[in-house]
């Protein structure tokens, strides 16, 4: 009997899986498609981007790294000068509904306890380039992954899970649909999902096209519609607001695509081939919990969206960090009473956030005679610093706040990426999926007491080169602060929470 069964070997299965497998928990991974580099993962239309949360949780996990190199990104525009004392700006924003923001309008002052770090921006990248870095770390971490083996049944009792996949049963404790949108786990395992239908059939396409002038590079909003062109060759996005009506109807053909673009650029712009093409549409919807029973869900499998602002892998990633340490607590029999329950809480009002910023988006591009007059206002606000920076914060993925009740300000916040005298940084110790218990006082006050949980929380201490006047942290494996102290820290208001996140001490 495995630990875990996990359902889908893209980002966040994978992910999941590594999680588990890093705190010493069993994990099989079940794909249902038998190519391990399937051509809609590769550039151009795997282009995906990964924020600077997504980036600074691959810092946490080591892995940082190999994700750049395997995108081809520049390190240099990614992380802090080494030799930095303060947290530059930001360089990029996100755009809304194809609207750019201007970086410089950033209010750096509202970003609190931002310190310099490798993982100051995020990047492009590939789900390809994604997803072979998480391969290999699983095939490090000894995680199991079969192929061809589409999920087609899902019974479980108080005991574990009987999941059907390929013709062959699988037993385990539990199970994590991250199979996708159109999740078998998550209609097997009968969870609701709910929201709103759709407004457009979107295609992302690799063409080939002789007049490329009449289409010009970028995001451009029409009567119609809208188009995108990228600087990767032949890389095309659409939208055609036909109320989802086309979407995995038909076949994409060339003949279709073409009116598709001729419709939406307002030329008639000829299509010489199509290499490989895909649809989508803005239907948000999401699993109004993400727990029953034994069977857990995360990434698309839980909420999907329009591609608009690219929150979706990144709000993928973010349920895995959140959900792999606190489910392999639950399987060591570490975790308190309904710590579990909190991957749902705690994410849940995350990706209803992303839902309606993608629904937002939409209603903003909608054609009609109505949304040129929105747009303006909406371009009108957010080009002032309140809303650059609101944009920011929003599409950044480093300022969300847990409620996690109350304390310091940065209570439920992710933790800024101190750096000791040494050179070494918070986030490189969190790379074996332990907590943190960071003691800045001169007499070690929290020494005894983090060693209760020893194997569970790693006990570090200063200096740190900026404190931001903090003298404790407690960190959680997935790098959110679980308690904070300005002043001498008290061993005991350390224990009650380290009791809360960690459960019962061994010693």
């Amino acid at each position: 009997m495995y630990d875990v069964v996990v359902a889908g070997a893209g980002p966040v299965g994978l992910f999941v899986a590594n999680e588990l497998a890093l705190s010493g928990c069993s994990a099989l991974v079940l794909e249902r498609e038998q190519d391990p580099h399937p051509p809609l993962r590769a550039l151009p239309l795997g282009l995906r981007g990964l924020n600077a949360g997504s980036a600074e949780t691959f810092h946490r996990r080591g892995l940082l790294d190999a994700m750049i190199e395997a995108s081809g990104a520049d390190p240099r525009t990614i992380g802090a000068a080494p030799e930095a004392v303060e947290a530059p700006a930001p360089r990029e924003v996100s755009h809304f509904a194809g609207m750019t923001l201007d970086a410089a309008d950033v209010d750096t002052a509202a970003l609190p306890f931002r310190l310099p770090s490798p993982a100051m921006e995020g990047f492009m990248t590939s789900l390809e380039a994604v997803t072979t870095v998480l391969a290999k770390q699983a095939s490090t971490l000894g995680v199991e992954v079969v192929r061809d083996a589409p999920v087609t049944a899902v019974s479980q009792d108080d005991e574990g899970i009987v999941t059907t996949a390929g013709g062959q049963q699988y037993r385990s404790r539990w199970l994590v649909g991250c199979d996708g949108g159109r999740s078998a786990v998550r209609r097997l395992a009968g969870f609701d999902f709910a929201g709103t239908e759709p407004l457009f059939t979107g295609y992302v396409a690799q063409v080939t096209f002789a007049d490329t002038a009449r289409l010009p590079l970028g995001f451009h909003l029409t009567d119609n519609g809208m188009y995108l062109r990228t600087p990767l060759e032949g890389h095309l996005g659409m939208m055609d607001f036909d109320g989802g009506a086309f979407d995995r109807s038909q076949p994409l053909t060339r003949g279709h695509l073409q009116r598709v673009l001729r419709r939406v650029s307002g030329t008639d712009v000829t299509l010489d081939e199509v290499h490989l093409a895909s649809s989508f549409t803005d239907r948000a919807m999401q699993a109004t919990t993400y727990r029953k029973g034994r069977v857990l869900l995360a990434g698309d499998a839980a909420h999907i969206h329009s591609p608009l602002g690219g929150q979706g892998l990144n709000l993928g990633i973010g349920d895995a960090m959140n959900l792999g340490w606190k489910l392999a607590a639950t399987l060591r029999h570490t975790a308190p009473d309904g710590l579990l329950d909190t991957y749902t809480s705690e994410r849940h009002p995350v990706g209803a956030a992303v839902l309606d910023w993608s629904r937002a988006q939409v209603a903003a591009m909608n054609p009609g005679p109505n949304a040129p007059a929105l747009r303006k206002l909406v371009g009108d606000l957010m080009r002032t610093a309140e809303g650059t920076t609101h944009v920011y914060r929003r599409t950044s993925g480093l300022f969300h706040q847990y409620d996690l009740g109350g304390g310091h300000s940065l209570v439920g916040r992710s933790a800024p990426d101190l750096r000791f005298e040494d050179g070494t940084r918070l986030g490189d110790l969190l790379h074996t999926g332990q907590g943190v218990a960071l003691d800045l006082t001169d007499d070690r006050a929290l020494h005894g007491a983090a060693q209760k949980w020893e194997g569970r929380i790693h006990y570090a201490y200063g200096p740190v080169r900026d404190s931001l006047g903090l003298t404790a942290l407690l960190l959680r494996p997935d790098g959110v602060v679980a308690w904070a102290d300005l002043h001498t820290p008290e061993p005991a208001a350390f224990e009650q929470v380290a009791n809360q996140w960690f459960g019962t001490p061994s010693s």
